[in-house]
C-alpha cells in the first residue's frame, strides 16, 4: 500500500541524460522520512525532524541495510509495472536522500566501516543487477526507461564519494566482464541486443559520474586513495578489453576513450598533489 503523495511533481528525474553537475538542493524534510524510519524499525515510533537524529549507532546501521533494500525494492517495483508508478519519484527521491545522510553521519563517526563497505557494496550489486537485466517475461515491452531510471539511482547515489568510487569500481569491471561475453557470443543470440544496450547504459553510468562528482571527490576528507587507484585501472582495463571487440561495435571505444579523456582531465592535479600513481595517470593519457 502506498500512502497518498502531494500532488506537486518531484523533479528527482529531471535531467537524466543532461551531462552537467546537479544543482544544489535544499536539505528540507518530507513526510516519506517516515515511511523510511517505519521500514527500518518496525513499530518504533518516531517524530518528524532531521533523518539522522536521535538514534544510536546500532540504529543507524540497522537503518541504512533496510533503507537499501527499500531502495531495491522500489527498482524492483518499476521493472515489474514496466513504467514508473506516480510516487516512484518521490519515494526514491527520499529513500536516496536517507540513505546518504544515514552514511554520511556514520562514516563521520568512523565506525563499523567493514559493514558499512557490506551494505553500500551489496546495494550496489543488486541495483546493477537490475539495471543491467532485462526481465525474461519482458518480451517486446520496453525496459530502456525503467533500466535509466535506476541509473539516474546510481548517479545521485554517487553524490557521496563513498558509494560513488565503489559504484565506477563495480561498472568498469562488469564492462569487461559483457566485453569478454560478447567476445563468445553469437551476434544472432536473442540476448545480444541487451547487452549492447547495456554496454551503452555502463559507459555513459561512468562519465556521468566523473562530470558529477570527480572534483568534489578529491577534495573530501575521507577521499580514498586506494579504491581511487583500483576503479581507474579497472577502466583502463574496459578500454583495453573493449578493444578487442572493437569489430563487433567499434562505438564502444569511441565512448570509452570519452570517458578516458575526461577523467584524465579531471584527475590530472589530483595526479600532481601524489592523489594517482604518475605512472597510472600517464596510461590514461596513451
Amino acid at each position: 500500500m502506498e500512502p497518498p503523495v502531494a500532488s506537486c511533481r518531484c523533479h528527482f528525474f529531471d535531467g537524466c541524460s543532461d551531462l552537467q553537475p546537479p544543482p544544489p538542493t535544499g536539505g528540507g524534510e518530507h513526510w516519506v522520512d517516515e515511511v523510511l524510519r517505519r521500514s527500518a524499525v518496525e513499530g518504533e515510533a518516531t517524530e518528524t525532524g532531521s533523518i539522522s537524529s536521535q538514534f544510536n549507532s546500532e540504529d543507524e546501521i540497522q537503518q541504512l541495510s533496510l533503507s537499501t533494500d527499500f531502495l531495491v525494492e522500489l527498482s524492483d517495483g518499476i521493472f515489474a509495472k514496466r513504467e514508473s508508478c506516480s510516487t516512484f519519484a518521490t519515494f526514491s527521491h527520499q529513500a536516496v536522500n536517507f540513505i546518504l545522510s544515514l552514511l554520511k553521519n556514520i562514516l563521520l563517526s568512523k565506525r563499523e566501516k567493514e559493514l558499512v563497505e557490506e551494505i553500500i557494496d551489496g546495494l550496489v550489486t543488486r541495483l546493477m543487477k537490475r539495471m543491467c537485466t532485462i526481465p525474461e517475461n519482458a518480451g517486446p515491452v520496453d525496459c530502456s526507461d525503467a533500466q535509466f531510471n535506476v541509473q539516474h539511482l546510481f548517479r545521485k547515489l554517487g553524490n557521496e564519494e563513498f558509494i560513488g568510487q565503489r559504484i565506477i569500481l563495480a561498472v568498469s569491471q562488469k564492462i569487461s566482464n559483457v566485453s569478454e561475453s560478447l567476445l563468445l557470443l553469437d551476434p544472432f543470440d536473442d540476448s545480444f541486443p541487451d547487452m549492447h544496450g547495456n554496454m551503452f547504459i555502463m559507459i555513459q553510468l561512468i562519465e556521468f559520474l566523473i562530470s558529477d562528482y570527480m572534483k568534489i571527490w578529491l577534495c573530501c576528507e575521507q577521499f580514498d586513495k586506494k579504491i581511487f587507484e583500483e576503479w581507474v585501472r579497472s577502466i583502463l582495463k574496459a578500454r583495453k578489453d573493449l578493444e578487442v571487440v572493437e569489430n563487433i561495435n567499434g562505438l564502444y571505444v569511441v565512448y570509452i576513450e570519452r570517458v578516458v579523456g575526461r577523467l584524465a582531465r579531471e584527475v590530472a592535479p589530483a595526479a600532481y598533489q601524489g592523489k594517482l600513481d604518475l605512472d597510472v595517470f600517464s596510461k590514461l593519457l596513451c
